[in-house]
């Protein structure tokens, strides 16, 4: 074995001094040098740090099915309107062309409490309604992965409507005795983007915990949705929703890579809340008879078409053929410094996707989206089968009062101004954004309020965490300071 003596170690050193301040001297003398050295430098980081980004993958998933008991045909379904003795004539046939033109099948489904004559609202009913679909569902994702309960790290459960105390992630850790350390959240009030933003979030922890499971459950609760009024912007609701959910497991363990369906590659999302058309467009409120309800405003095709293209922007770059992105740049260009009046360019995403899955909001939504991409009925099939068979399963929220919401708007809002007044931050320099509130979950959520009074920027990453107890400030807390540890200048 070799050994450096004191006089070949300081001749080392020498050389190495030696050669550095050669290059400091070329770097002095060419300004483009350096420059070119620094753009290099810049860009080998980049990949370096993109390259540690960790895969995350779907293993499996599984929906769940409810029993024949709950099918729900189209006559029945206003045939138990009727008996309610709630709604007025006009209204009745108002839901039944809004039945016709659904796109929904003959076998859809609904709470079994809900078909009874009277039917059952109450708090047991509404519990049993979402544990049967969760438990129902993470059983069947276990069986077919022969992933064990005590392996999950991250559980992320979102339902918009339905936020009980013990919170619905507590009452997974519950059934499945999962163990002491795992990082559970509980999405509430955030609409039929819930499933997407769980998604989101539970990929971005995966970031900063190797070798993790992570489960995320998307469900909504039909019987705390329900509208007994007569006005006609929200009894659309009644008969879009159905029952259902979904459980889905993700890993970051690389030797799952052989037997995952999936390889999450991107999450794309836009938060337009800073807009006041978009936060009112699904909104929580009282009718003028004082019944509350969830109002779909006349706005809301329009302001969904704007978000779409504004993820159709971003996740352009990411995946479009160059051809294709010289095509939407031409044109925008043409039409903003040229003043041309050109159509603007929808980019042809059948060249950068095989399969394309439309949010069954109803078949009026599934016909823009499709005329909107220019989708061929090929490439809709699943999605309008998918709303045939099971109907819309994200439902919006009920049970909010007009004076709890202004309650709660002013606690947030005075305390943002008392924090801002104090260190100076400005709200547009906000990236994150996590707003707990135990057992008050409207919709729009609390953290799209906040968004929206302070006209906060389109890609803040924002979570509203529901449900979670005495504990919820820590775990807020907590989450941010996992999600800035993903964040960097190179993700």
């Amino acid at each position: 074995m070799s050994t450096f003596f004191p006089s070949q170690l300081s001749a080392i050193i020498f050389i190495v001094q030696e050669f550095f301040f050669r290059i400091l001297q070329i770097f002095k003398a060419n300004h483009v040098s350096l420059l070119l050295c620094s753009c290099l430098i810049a860009y080998l980081a980049t990949v370096y740090f993109k390259s540690n980004h960790r895969k995350v993958y779907l293993l499996d998933f599984a929906c769940y099915k409810p029993g024949p008991e709950c099918i729900c045909t189209k006559e029945m379904f206003i045939d138990r309107s009727l008996h309610t003795g709630h709604f007025r004539d006009e209204s009745i046939d108002f839901q039944r062309r809004i039945l016709d033109k659904s796109g929904f099948g003959q076998k859809t489904y609904v709470p079994e409490s809900l078909l009874r004559i009277p039917p059952d609202f109450s708090i047991v009913e509404k519990r049993k309604e979402t544990e049967t679909v969760i438990i129902g569902a993470i059983d069947e994702l276990l069986a077919k992965t022969h992933v064990k309960a005590k392996d999950i790290g991250i559980l992320v459960v979102n339902s918009c409507v339905f936020i009980p105390t013990p919170s619905l992630s507590a009452m997974i850790v519950n059934h499945y005795e999962l163990r002491d350390n795992i990082l559970s959240y509980n999405l509430g009030g955030m609409g039929c983007s819930a499933g997407l933003i769980s998604l989101d979030l539970a990929q971005r922890l995966m970031q900063v915990h190797p070798n993790s499971y992570a489960l995320v459950i998307s469900t909504e609760n039909i019987n705390v949705g329900w509208y007994f009024g007569n006005q006609r912007s929200m009894l659309v609701s009644n008969c879009l929703f159905r029952m259902g959910g979904a459980a889905i497991l993700l890993s970051n363990i690389s030797s799952d890579h052989y037997r995952s369906k999936y390889h999450l590659r991107q999450t794309v999302r836009t938060h337009k809340g800073h807009g006041d058309d978009c936060y009112n467009s699904v909104i929580q409120r009282e009718d003028e008879e004082h019944i509350t309800g969830v109002a779909l405003s006349k706005d809301l095709m329009r302001v969904a078409g704007e978000a779409l293209k504004a993820n159709i922007q971003l996740l352009g770059k990411s995946v479009l053929p160059l051809s294709e992105q010289l095509k939407f740049l031409a044109i925008l260009i043409a039409n903003k410094f040229l003043k041309k009046k050109m159509k603007p360019y929808t980019p042809n995403f059948k060249l950068a996707f095989e399969h394309f899955c439309i949010h069954t909001g109803g078949k009026a939504v599934q016909d823009e989206l499709q005329k909107h991409l220019d989708l061929d009925d090929w490439l809709m099939e699943p999605s309008r089968m998918t709303l045939n068979r099971f109907g819309n399963t994200s439902n919006p929220p009920n049970l909010a009062f007009f004076l709890e919401r202004k309650e709660t708007e002013m606690v947030i809002l005075g305390a943002i101004d008392e924090l801002s007044a104090k260190s100076g931050f400005e709200a547009k320099d906000i990236g994150i954004l996590v707003v707990n509130y135990s057992v008050f979950n409207p919709t729009p959520s609390l953290a799209d309020m906040v968004v929206n009074q302070y006209k906060l920027k389109e890609y803040i990453l924002c979570y509203n965490l529901g449900g979670m107890g005495c504990s919820a400030g820590v775990i807020a807390v907590d989450l941010a300071k996992r999600l800035l540890q993903v964040l960097s200048p190179f993700s």
